[in-house]
């Protein structure tokens, strides 16, 4: 076989593992041949050799499908694209709520192809504790998400509420997942029959997930990145506030080092800090961000941000009163 067989014959392979993992009920060799535009005694080789490589295939009469749960394709990374895995890797597994064995597997991954000096670190990683010792039903719910999201099919939940312990259960057509620094948690945006909307789910809540048959397709035009361009982080709406800041000369190198919004824009100020404005539909998620900055930080609008701020910085310096009424 020449070098172009090879390559054609491999990227096939690739085509068909996607088409099986995108068709929970199957496809018969038929129809493989016919979208890959190939013969059917190709396709049935094809379906052999994808079974010697490790992928686990399901056939029902003339039916084929994978697994779930199977391994993706080996994929060629650079020293660079791996090493950047890593450090998102790392940055999930530290600002995270529950353990994820997903996490911890994939960085055992990396390290086995990295350097050995990069790959100590990559161990080092998995050996420091995870943010909770672990919730057992986690990697399952996590395992159904994923799925879920990547085959478009619809998932059942049991989610707790925040406010109470109210588990509540939902369908769900998941959209997007979205990691959440602030929140130190992974959401779920997808459509709640529900509510008949689409809704975010934080996936650390979800107490349990069953993977459902039926499939469904996004709405035609729908653009996650526009849902999220006014959010400070995961909290979405129809209407945008201004919010300003006004940062001292301390701090202002720092705040100007950053993109910490789309919608920011930073104007120096005579004294040596700035103004800072963006525009989100909700404050609530800027507030632990405000309160970050201390003394440094003053919100001039909205005035019911500034109000909130204010009340939390009295209670604040109220907690740090001794007996006598000094600081």
């Amino acid at each position: 076989m020449s070098e172009e067989q090879a390559l054609a014959k491999a990227a096939r392979l690739a085509q068909m593992q996607n088409l099986l993992y995108r068709s929970p009920r199957g496809l018969s060799t038929g129809e493989l041949a016919e979208r890959c535009r190939v013969t059917v005694r190709t396709v049935q080789r094809d379906l052999h050799a994808l079974e010697t490589m490790g992928v686990p295939l399901w056939q029902e009469g003339s039916r084929y499908g994978v697994a779930q749960g199977y391994f993706l394709p080996p994929v060629k990374l650079s020293l660079s694209e791996a090493t950047a895995l890593f450090l998102a890797a790392r940055l999930l597994w530290r600002c995270s709520d529950e353990h994820n064995p997903c996490v911890a597997a994939s960085l055992a991954k990396l390290s086995a192809v990295l350097p050995e000096r990069i790959a100590a670190h990559v161990q080092a990683t998995l050996c420091t504790p995870a943010a909770k010792a672990g919730n057992p039903s986690f990697p399952s719910v996590f395992e159904a998400i994923t799925t879920a999201w990547a085959s478009q099919r619809r998932v059942r939940i049991w989610h707790q509420s925040g406010r109470s312990q109210n588990v509540h259960e939902y369908v769900v057509e998941p959209y997007f997942i979205e990691p959440s620094a602030p929140g130190y948690a992974a959401y779920l945006i997808g459509y709640a029959s529900y509510f008949n909307r689409v809704q975010t789910f934080k996936i650390e809540r979800i107490q349990r997930a069953e993977l459902l048959p039926e499939t469904f397709k996004l709405p035609e035009g729908f653009d996650v990145q526009r849902y999220l361009s006014s959010a400070w982080g995961i909290m979405w709406g129809d209407e945008e506030i201004q919010v300003r800041l006004r940062f001292s000369h301390r701090v202002a190198r720092r705040v100007k080092e950053s993109l910490w919004h789309a919608s920011q824009e930073i104007v120096d100020l005579e004294d040596g800090g700035c103004e800072f404005s963006v525009r989100v539909s909700n404050t609530l998620e800027m507030i632990p961000w405000i309160r970050g900055w201390g003394a440094d930080c003053e919100v001039l609008a909205p005035p019911e941000l500034r109000a909130a701020v204010a009340e939390e910085m009295r209670r604040a310096a109220q907690a740090y009163e001794t007996a006598n009424g000094q600081v």
